[in-house]
């Protein structure tokens, strides 16, 4: 493996789910995506999963149904994808730590939080049309303003379910790199 990539004993050791949080723009789908595959685990991305499920687009979801539709949705995501064999790398939705089932449902993953700041989130969502197109505003004040808001109000929840904080500045092979080290502890 080169030296980017997970280590045989984190690949070995890897027996319960990953599960990556953290803030719209932190890259838990990209680095998710990247520590799948090193790992030879399914990615389960919950903002596809909540997609699928509802039949149609998180937006269209917050416009149609609300927020508390789509959280119960994310929830039942969550859950499922947590107990799917063989033990997935989880890409969660930003907002997953807010209710407490899915704190407690994070418990049996190995968790890590990609934290960034706020300036970069901004610029990640805006530069990505997948990321902060296809999503709802939640803070008023346009990403900057969202970002510092939600960082403000999820940073202590992120922690609190977090086995590792890890760097998500950078470029996605490096953060990969970062979370695979937690991995091996």
């Amino acid at each position: 493996m080169s030296e980017r990539s997970p280590s045989a004993r984190a690949v070995g050791a890897f027996d319960r789910p990953l599960a990556l949080v953290g803030l719209r723009g932190a890259g838990k789908s990209s680095v998710g995506r990247a520590l799948a595959a090193a790992l030879g685990r399914p990615l389960v991305d919950l903002d596809r999963a909540v997609e699928a499920g509802a039949g149609c687009t998180i937006a269209a979801l917050f416009a149609t149904r609300g927020e508390a539709a789509f959280r119960d949705l994310e929830a039942a995501a969550l859950a499922r994808a947590l107990t799917d064999a063989p033990p997935p790398v989880v890409a969660t939705g930003g907002g997953v730590v807010l209710r407490a089932e899915n704190r407690a449902a994070l418990a049996g993953a190995f968790v890590v939080y990609l934290a960034a700041p706020p300036d970069l989130l901004a610029a990640r969502v805006a530069a990505d049309p997948g990321t902060g197109g296809s999503r709802p505003a939640l803070a008023p004040g346009g990403p900057l303003a969202e970002a510092a808001a939600l960082l403000a109000a999820r940073d202590p929840l992120y922690r609190a379910v977090a086995h590792a904080v890890v760097d998500a500045t950078g470029p996605l092979d490096e953060v990969a790199a970062r979370v695979a080290a937690a991995l091996d502890g």
